[in-house]
């Protein structure tokens, strides 16, 4: 096949093309998400390293105690002048004007020594003007956004001076849910590989981190309660997550304002649980012989929900966000079809041989266990399919991709809250530019009333861990994920494909420079050779 005949430009065409070239066009900042409003000038102010410092402000409530700012004071200060090439030319900016300072205030109680939670306020407002720019938030969580975009604010100019307009911000989140599902389980991450990640989550305003820790491969969290679990039920004992890992990332991820939510998914899913504790799951029967193997967890045991009451209580200890998910997924009955005495149990309750209502009875159960320890829980939607009882504020997660705008509808109607990760399955890989597919998707299309909107609490971008290990999870994962990142924050009117391709690749090299492998969007380059 033959290339098309090139078209000829024409005078008039040359004449601007050549423009183009005299005059290159004004670099300008790539935002990303975009803000709520944003207002530039076009009048410039230059940064230097020697003579900008960012502070806390003078009526602020927040001090150098607040550990939070104090580690994002110096993060984004190594973020707006480490990451670029340093200009070694003559500064041409020195009679220029020139940002001194970025002054950080909280207006209300800081929450500097609290964790993130599903109401926590993230608003903030930025003004950018000589000498002096001023960030002000309602509490930290607000400002961390802030800063972020504050370094997004900042470019190169043509000379390699580090620009930024003078400009006005009022941001906060459309959702209050924005959330990365990481799988621990089918391959094991470094804890290195967790923190890079929740940098990457920062740099694009996500705030969960839903850690699916567990499952049939491998048991890495390592409990205290019941050290067997992740002895017997790891890959290796090298494989595996301490007291100490979890600490570390539960810590990283809240001086960054994210939330982390670990899930325990049972009673299927859950083949590594048995490995260290015995008894635990149903054994499987072929006429009146077990056969060796084992199925979901024993829904009609009263030491499966001893087992459960002691190890949820460690749980609810060493995670301190609000929730807990409890996974609920994929149950597959034929064991428990199979087993004479769970049949007979079944004949008691009257359950028939509908195993959902099985699955329902001990689901209910574990939410029971759960809201004694003053938590919620968050479950996946076949618990909800399934009419499993579930207590007022249970979240319900719509994973299924067929009609799941019929989904939303069904939860919202019955007054559950609901979080949607159906469309945004990042392990789904195709050849091309999907990130445009999770783009277009709007999260409130679907049949309901204002009140059963509001239900909805935001979203979640999934990378099941089947064929993702450390090699391959940041360039999956991002920038791909950044395309639900700000569907999730931004306006619903931000919808422009085009501008999102033109700040989105920009975002890209900008990570890229931060020391995030995110993979390129489409052919290109990015302006700074890459340090990756």
């Amino acid at each position: 096949m033959e290339p098309p005949p090139r078209r000829a430009l024409g005078l008039p065409g040359l004449l601007v093309a050549l423009a183009a070239l005299a005059s290159p066009a004004q670099p300008e900042p790539a935002l990303w998400p975009m803000p709520l409003s944003v207002q530039l000038s076009p009048r410039l102010l230059h940064l230097g390293r020697d003579s900008f410092s960012i502070r806390h402000g003078p009526n602020s409530t927040a001090g150098p105690s607040c550990s939070p700012l104090q580690e994002a004071f110096r993060r984004y200060y190594d973020y707006i002048f480490g990451s670029y090439k340093r200009h070694h030319g003559p500064a041409k900016f020195q009679d220029g004007a020139q940002l001194q300072q970025l002054l950080v205030t909280i207006v209300l109680e800081s929450e500097c020594d609290s964790f993130p939670n599903v109401s926590s306020d993230e608003s903030y407002t930025l003004q950018v003007q000589e000498p002096v720019a001023t960030l002000k938030a309602n509490r930290v969580w607000g400002a961390l956004r802030g800063l972020e975009t504050f370094s997004q604010l900042i470019y190169q100019d043509s000379y390699g001076a580090l620009t930024i307009n003078e400009s006005n911000v009022v941001d906060s989140p459309r959702f209050p849910h924005r959330g990365i599902l990481i799988d621990t389980a089918r391959h094991y991450l470094p804890v290195k590989s967790i923190l890079k990640t929740l940098d990457a989550m920062a740099f694009n305003k996500f705030n969960v981190l839903h850690w699916h820790i567990v499952d049939d491969q491998s048991f890495p969290y390592q409990s205290t309660a019941f050290p067997e679990l992740s002895n017997k039920g790891s890959y290796t004992l090298n494989h595996v997550y301490t007291p100490n890992d979890v600490r570390m990332v539960i810590e990283y991820a809240r001086l960054r304002g994210i939330r982390v939510i670990p899930e325990f998914d049972s009673p299927g899913h859950a083949q590594s649980w048995g490995k260290g504790q015995k008894g635990l799951l149903t054994p499987c029967y072929s006429g009146q012989k077990q056969t060796g193997n084992f199925g979901p967890i024993n829904p009609i045991r009263n030491t499966t929900y001893t087992f459960l009451t002691m190890f949820f209580k460690e749980i609810s200890k060493v995670f301190p966000d609000q929730f807990v998910h409890l996974g609920g997924d994929e149950v597959e009955f034929f064991c428990w079809a199979t087993n004479p005495n769970i049949q007979k149990f079944m004949k008691i309750k009257g359950f028939g041989t509908d195993f959902t209502k099985l699955q329902s009875f001990y689901m209910a159960k574990l939410l029971d266990i759960i809201a004694s320890m003053n938590k919620g829980s968050i479950v996946w939607q076949e618990v909800f399919d399934n009419r499993a009882k579930l207590r007022p504020g249970t979240v319900v997660q719509v994973w299924k991709n067929s009609a799941y705008d019929v989904e939303l509808s069904q939860v919202t109607e019955a007054g559950f809250p609901v979080i949607l990760s159906a469309p945004w399955y990042l392990d789904l890989i195709s050849y091309g530019q999907d990130w445009k597919k999770y783009y277009t998707v709007e999260p409130l299309a679907f049949p309901g009333s204002d009140k059963q909107k509001q239900l909805l609490l935001g979203g979640e971008a999934c990378l099941w861990g089947e064929y993702v290990d450390a090699t391959n999870l940041t360039p999956r994962l991002w920038p791909r994920a950044s395309a639900v990142g700000e569907r999730l924050w931004s306006n619903k009117s931000v919808r422009s494909i085009d501008s999102a391709y033109s700040r989105l690749s920009r975002h890209r090299c900008r990570m890229v420079r931060r020391g995030i492998a995110a993979q390129p969007l489409f052919t290109g380059y990015c302006t700074h050779d890459s340090t990756i």
